[in-house]
């Protein structure tokens, strides 16, 4: 198959699974917005196809007509170089356009992509290849995050009602382990070769001391621990800012998590279900990621280390499925690649040395959100199977928890 065929047959596969995520939504649901995290799933189905519109057809495809000049401005996440834009909070007001209204549009701009493609440019085809690659993993980073608001916008519901089909995993976790490294002069980030963003550029070289990871994340029954042991209520254990946070928000356990009685329940695709306390860990901030680390007396991995370690054990994100809630983990002896959740690191989300934006307005695609974030890496039970990689840099403001983030643990040779 030619390149061109192997990447429009990509394009609708992942046009076909987006609307499929939304399949168990009952009509009401598609205008929902719980809080200014989240956004309407109907306005992520015009979003991702506003992407190819904007960024491909108005450039490549000769006499393109635009479906709805208003959905300019509508339809732009964030993009200043391009005009205006609704804010977040507000998207819960658009009553229009209609869901039939956007389905439409989006199979409008699905057979202009495969007009594109057939026009053939060949002074442009291997930009517009590119194009089209950056817009399906622009899609696919919806994908999840229209899970991760669905999710957000049931759980406020009073009625809690689930969102999609799931079956827990059941199993053992296995005895926390370590892996350990040398350290040294290590590669770190992506070369040219095959698909990845700009922040993930370019590859060079860093300097690692001696550290050990551990084999797999951090568990609810440990977490549990963290919490009986009055972690939310020592000081002692938390930065200054995240002290702050869960002293003004009184948290007391991770993000759709509920006590009643001696029980816990966790939020899941299926409603509301006691706590597996063998499942990771997950919807935790990075402060309470920092925190549950200190109280265990080890840290959290720069992503330096994270990636050298995963990279080094070729050991990848290996999701096949989606499961929409994180399970636990088969049990072995090696360093257990990621898959449930993403895992905080220590390192703030900042440009690799010699980084380059893309051009034009897709330059704010990554690069000016490298202020006050900090990094997560792997994967998670919401993520795209094939999406994610080892050098992927994922990124959240550290009090985030609606995202699917868990913690793995790491520590120097010399704590033994």
């Amino acid at each position: 198959m030619k390149a061109e065929s192997k990447i429009l047959a990509r394009f609708n596969a992942v046009r076909k699974r987006t609307l499929e995520i939304c399949s168990a939504l009952e009509r009401d649901d598609f205008m929902v917005q719980s809080t200014e995290d989240a956004s309407p799933p109907k306005w992520h189905l015009g979003h991702t196809t506003w992407f190819f519109e904007t960024f491909l057809l108005k450039k490549y495809l000769e006499r393109y007509r635009e479906f709805d000049e208003k959905f300019r401005g509508i339809f732009n996440s964030y993009y200043n170089t391009l005009g205006y834009f609704m804010p977040k909070p507000s998207r819960m007001l658009l009553s229009r356009p209609s869901l039939e209204t956007i389905l439409e549009y989006r199979r409008y701009v699905e057979g202009r992509i495969v007009d594109l493609f057939q026009e053939r440019k060949n002074a442009n085809q291997d930009e517009i290849e590119n194009l089209v690659l950056l817009g399906i993993n622009h899609e696919e980073q919806h994908q999840e995050l229209l899970v991760m608001d669905i999710k957000e916008n049931m759980f406020h519901s009073p009625f809690r009602p689930g969102f999609g089909a799931w079956h827990s995993r059941r199993g053992k976790a296995g005895k926390l382990g370590w892996v350990e490294f040398s350290g040294g002069i290590s590669s770190i980030g992506a070369d040219r070769g095959g698909f990845s963003f700009d922040n993930e550029r370019p590859r060079h070289k860093t300097y690692l001391y001696p550290y050990m990871i551990a084999t797999r994340l951090v568990n609810n029954g440990e977490y549990l621990a963290f919490i009986h042991d009055g972690g939310y209520e020592n000081p002692a254990f938390w930065l200054s800012e995240g002290w702050s946070l869960i002293s003004r928000e009184k948290w007391k356990m991770p993000h759709y998590w509920e006590k009643h009685g001696d029980n816990y329940y966790v939020f899941t695709p299926g409603g509301m279900k006691e706590i597996n306390k063998e499942d990771p860990v997950c919807h935790v901030s990075f402060y309470e990621a920092d925190a549950y680390a200190r109280w265990a007396g080890c840290r959290l991995p720069t992503e330096q280390e994270w990636e050298h370690a995963f990279s080094s054990m070729n050991s990848r994100p290996k999701r096949m499925e989606y499961t929409w809630h994180p399970s636990v983990q088969s049990s072995n002896d090696g360093l257990q690649g990621p898959g449930e959740c993403w895992e905080w690191t220590s390192s703030p989300y900042l440009p690799y040395p010699g980084f380059t934006p893309l051009s034009g307005a897709l330059g704010e695609y990554n690069g000016k959100f490298m202020s006050q974030q900090m990094v997560l890496r792997g994967d998670s039970a919401a993520t795209p199977p094939g999406h994610s990689r080892v050098t992927y840099r994922n990124f959240y403001h550290p009090e985030s928890r609606w995202q699917f983030a868990g913690i793995r643990l790491c520590r120097g040779p010399e704590h033994d």
